[in-house]
């Protein structure tokens, strides 16, 4: 399966008995929002409702921590999954959060999945149908199984500053990314670790919400000092505009991209570590 699909794809495979669409919405900075309330009145006929507040692992002390394959497997199989479907991400955030699903879902390994290009906002501008109300679920079978190779901890990351067998490639805005702007996070210092490159996650993207063609998203990237001949390994605050990086660079042939899951939340909040401030 493509890791991206259109509207049009999506509305003509929308009564696939195997296809299953989820949404993914989370509203990481607009907190006036609920996603559970939005989805209630209004989501892509079918769906299922992935709440991203719970997809983490509680026990951590890093904010957005990814899951363990156990904690990840019954939350699907809350959502009625069973691991023989062909599953559709979407949202309507602006951080992109269901790339963040796509991303697990991978990394505990399911393949067969893809985000919805342009997401609820490109399917509501098609004039495409809704549904309203709550879906009835009964719990599925779904397992998982744990891939370390997508992740990597701080210590990766520390070793890293020195081996540079990795390119470290950060999906912040620049201002933040170069220290001009403080975190919002008042614990979490600025700046970036060092030898970091920056590409911006809204770089990405067209107005439509839609992602970028391929030769512009390898451009987004080279001009930015990546060699996409070498490993990549995503990052940004709290590792969700990092996995948007990772599936453009899946678009784009990159298949083997890892994510720094604590990400600028972990990093800048420990004095122990190196950081760098200005441009990469």
């Amino acid at each position: 399966m493509e890791s991206l699909v259109s509207t049009q794809w999506l509305a003509d495979n929308l009564d696939a008995a195997d296809l299953r669409t989820v949404d993914a919405t989370r509203h990481h900075f607009e907190p006036e929002r609920s996603s559970s309330a939005e989805f209630e009145a209004g989501h892509i006929p079918g769906a299922l409702f992935l709440d991203m507040v719970t997809l983490v692992d509680p026990a951590s002390q890093i904010e957005n921590t990814a899951p363990t394959a156990q904690q990840f497997a019954e939350r699907m199989r809350d959502l009625g999954l069973n691991g023989n479907e062909r599953i559709v991400l979407y949202d309507d955030s602006i951080v992109k959060t269901a790339t963040r699903a796509w991303f697990l879902f991978r990394a505990f390994g399911w393949q067969n999945v893809a985000v919805l290009d342009g997401g609820l906002g490109k399917w509501k501008a098609d004039g495409l149908p809704l549904a309203a109300g709550l879906p009835q679920v009964t719990p599925g079978s779904f397992t998982a199984a744990a891939y370390p190779v997508f992740f990597r901890s701080k210590e990766d990351v520390l070793a890293n500053i020195d081996s540079q067998a990795e390119q470290l490639v950060d999906g912040r805005g620049a201002a933040h990314f170069t220290g001009q702007d403080d975190d919002p996070n008042p614990v979490v210092a600025a700046g970036h670790v060092p030898g970091a490159f920056n590409v911006p996650f809204w770089d990405l993207f067209e107005a439509d919400g839609t992602f970028k063609d391929d030769d512009a998203l390898r451009a987004a990237f080279v001009g930015a000092g990546v060699d996409l001949d070498r490993p990549i390994v995503t990052s940004c605050g709290s590792g969700v505009v990092a996995c948007a990086l990772a599936l453009a660079l899946d678009r784009i042939g990159k298949h083997d991209v890892a994510l720094y899951d604590g990400s600028w939340t972990e990093w800048g909040a420990d004095p122990a570590l190196p950081k760098a401030r200005g441009a990469a």
